[in-house]
């Protein structure tokens, strides 16, 4: 399903600051098309302020991004998503006065395909039935776990190459959890590209073809996620061993 030589999305030495404050210190990480991989890392860690950088939404101080081979920092979000790198982002940022079918429908907004969005937003339905049966509720009327699958479900919506997934199970229940991970390896299985940020690292790892761990900014550790999954360091710091 991977292919080694085929690198979608390539970061090198990525610094950003905030203010005076480094919060990612010359980070580099790839992901290959067909791959899940994880970015793993104490709250803190610098994976979200990673992911702004990588997606536009936070300009980078230093470093080089290349998203199918092209560089891409300094390009906004709204450019990005038309080249198929669609970032879900933490806190899932719902258009809360709207309905989930008009949520949906955001999702597609870059596309003139009527006919296959139309097809698109049942085959999202297929995905999360609960979403079909509130499809006229309005985003903002639902738990937290309803909306992270709409927030997943509208960036479906506009077919990513690459889609990024900050924090998804981030305040949600035990068996919303569950079925947010489930979904997250279905999308994979159909063939995109994931990009999973993530402080639950066993879950993470459980489903990652590659992981890389982040501490203070840097990446300090990186392998196959069943190798990290097993790494005692890892299991110590991560997952209370």
């Amino acid at each position: 399903m991977t292919n080694a030589n085929n690198i979608l999305l390539e970061v090198k030495n990525l610094k950003v600051a905030y203010g005076g404050i480094q919060a990612v210190k010359g980070v580099s990480f790839e992901v290959r098309q067909g791959e899940l991989v994880s970015l793993i890392g104490a709250n803190g860690a610098g994976k979200t302020t990673t992911l702004k950088a990588v997606t536009g939404i936070q300009p980078a101080a230093e470093g080089d991004i290349l998203y199918l081979g092209k560089p891409i920092k300094g390009q906004g979000a709204w450019d990005l998503v038309k080249q198929g790198l669609v970032m879900v982002p933490e806190g899932r940022g719902t258009f809360t006065r709207m309905t989930i079918t008009e949520n949906l429908q955001m999702g597609a907004y870059i596309r003139n395909d009527k006919a296959q969005i139309a097809a698109d937003i049942d085959r999202i339905f297929g995905i999360f039935p609960r979403l079909k049966e509130r499809r006229a509720q309005l985003a903002g009327t639902m738990s937290g776990g309803e909306q992270q699958m709409l927030a997943m479900g509208r960036a479906l919506m506009a077919q990513p190459k690459v889609l990024l997934l900050d924090e998804p199970s981030m305040g949600l229940s035990p068996i919303m959890v569950d079925k947010i991970f489930e979904v997250v390896n279905d999308i994979h299985q159909q063939g995109v590209t994931v990009l999973l940020v993530e402080q639950n690292a066993s879950r993470a790892l459980q489903l990652a073809n590659r992981g890389y761990v982040m501490e203070s900014g840097e990446v300090t550790m990186t392998g196959e996620g069943q190798a990290l999954l097993n790494d005692p360091k890892v299991r110590a710091a991560y997952l209370g061993e």
